[in-house]
């Protein structure tokens, strides 16, 4: 085999990228990956994911001592700053970056560093400064990630204005932040400005926050959210942004201008394909620079798969490892494929967030008649103990069989506790009902223990 030629190319090395290329080294292929960067992780380690993840602890662990009433004795913990709090995230960062490079050198992944882009079909050229290579495969992983969108009216160059990625290195001790956007990444950048203490205002396209969500935990989080100072403009849209020195007004189509010392946008990404030069392998992005794939994350053109952010939703760093695995296993090991399904959702919001399964609003539609089990963290002891006592545990189940339906955790540790129920849903044969948590012994004091006191308040409701 030739030099420069693989089994199998992939193109960026994030979640999607790593577990494809890991994937296909264990199957016995020859695999060379393109990573735009010396640093190997994708935004996931770099830009998203990971550093904000480790910020929002801090933010998180700071609250905590400030709030506990065991700390209260010792007196007001010093101001801590927005960068402070970045040079732990950053700590991790390049933990986890080394990790990733390690990954890819002890499984012997030629690495070439470079812009990619397609000459055919079986071809990519990377160009790095004025040197390029040439480099032959007969499949394509396209794991490109995504980025930012960033709107031309905006003027992002603008030392006031940020978007998710840029944020990350915030120089400024903004006093209070507007932040477009209310998605996922909005709501997480405005419960850790919150958090530190900023008046936020969150501009929200839509009725609701995270309309997705089940509704009762989606209340919970907006009123968590004005206890932090993030004030939820709902049904809003911008219009423009006036910039100054000092701070920027952002004005709104209902007429409402806003003031801040900030402008954080987070109002969708974009897909990174357009340097690709999909017209030579007859591919072609949508408005959102997202390429379309079938079941097996295959593109229109036969030997070009693609996987994580590049597809489009879901948009988990965990889902994007999952689909760079089956994709690989779909070129090589059919046998082995298995396309992904109840895919958890967790966001890191102050309280976090997570669920799997169906919520209420989707079971009323598809009329399937159910029952409700609470379990509220102020009455568990664990939650009592290390004082994170906001949140609880909702099981949904089927009124007659039991059958769980879906798991919705709203929280400390939800995205850990949300496992739990998600394990025992995917159970054959009956063993996914209500009854495995009335029948199994939990530790105690532990938050797992929700489960029980939720199954048997559900319980409670139908007998």
């Amino acid at each position: 085999m030739a030099k420069h030629s693989f089994d199998l190319i992939v193109i960026g090395s994030g979640p999607a990228g790593q577990s494809a290329a890991m994937n296909a080294v264990k199957h016995g292929h020859r695999v060379g990956l393109v990573s735009d960067g010396p640093r190997l992780g994708g935004n996931c380690t770099y830009l998203g994911t990971i550093p904000s993840k480790a910020l929002r602890h801090g933010v998180k662990q700071l609250m905590q001592f400030k709030t506990h009433p065991m700390f209260r004795e010792f007196g007001d913990v010093q101001k801590v700053t927005f960068q402070q709090l970045m040079k732990h995230a950053n700590h991790v960062v390049n933990e986890q970056g080394t990790l990733r490079a390690d990954f890819y050198q002890r499984n012997h992944v030629a690495i070439y560093e470079g812009t990619a882009s397609f000459v055919d079909a079986h071809t990519i050229e990377v160009q790095q400064g004025r040197e390029k290579t040439k480099l032959h495969a007969e499949h394509f992983m396209i794991a490109t990630g995504s980025r930012p969108y960033r709107p031309e009216n905006v003027d992002f160059a603008h030392p006031r204005v940020f978007d998710s990625d840029t944020i990350l290195g915030l120089k400024l001790q903004p006093r209070k932040v507007t932040i477009i956007g209310a998605g996922v990444i909005g709501c997480e950048y405005a419960s850790i400005f919150g958090g530190l203490g900023c008046k936020v205002e969150l501009i929200n396209p839509s009725v609701s926050l995270l309309s997705f969500l089940d509704i009762e935990i989606s209340e919970s989080l907006s009123y968590h959210l004005r206890n932090l100072n993030v004030r939820c403009r709902h049904n809003e849209h911008f219009e423009q942004a006036e910039y100054h020195d000092d701070h920027v007004i952002t004005y709104l189509e209902s007429g409402k201008k806003i003031k801040s010392d900030i402008l954080l946008w987070a109002n969708g990404r974009t897909g990174n394909t357009d340097k690709l030069n999909l017209e030579a392998v007859k591919l072609k992005a949508n408005s959102r620079g997202q390429l379309v794939v079938n079941d097996h994350y295959q593109t229109g053109t036969p030997n070009i798969y693609a996987a994580g952010d590049v597809i489009g939703r879901p948009a988990l760093a965990s889902a994007a490892y999952d689909q760079g695995r089956a994709a690989t296993n779909a070129i090589f090991d059919t046998a082995a494929f298995s396309a992904l399904q109840d895919i958890p959702t967790g966001i890191y919001t102050i309280p976090e967030i997570s669920t799997i399964g169906l919520n209420e609003a989707e079971l009323t539609e598809k009329k399937i008649p159910y029952e409700v089990g609470k379990a509220f963290f102020r009455n568990i002891a664990r939650a009592q103990i290390t004082g994170d006592e906001v949140g609880m545990l909702k099981i949904i189940f089927h009124f007659d069989t039991l059958e769980i339906l879906g798991i919705h955790c709203f929280g400390d540790q939800a995205s850990e506790i949300v496992h739990i129920g998600q394990a025992i849903m995917k159970q054959k044969n009956g063993a996914n009902t209500l009854q495995y948590f009335l029948n199994t012994t939990f530790n105690y004091p532990t938050m797992a223990e929700a489960y029980k006191v939720a199954a048997l308040d559900g319980l409670n409701r139908i007998f």
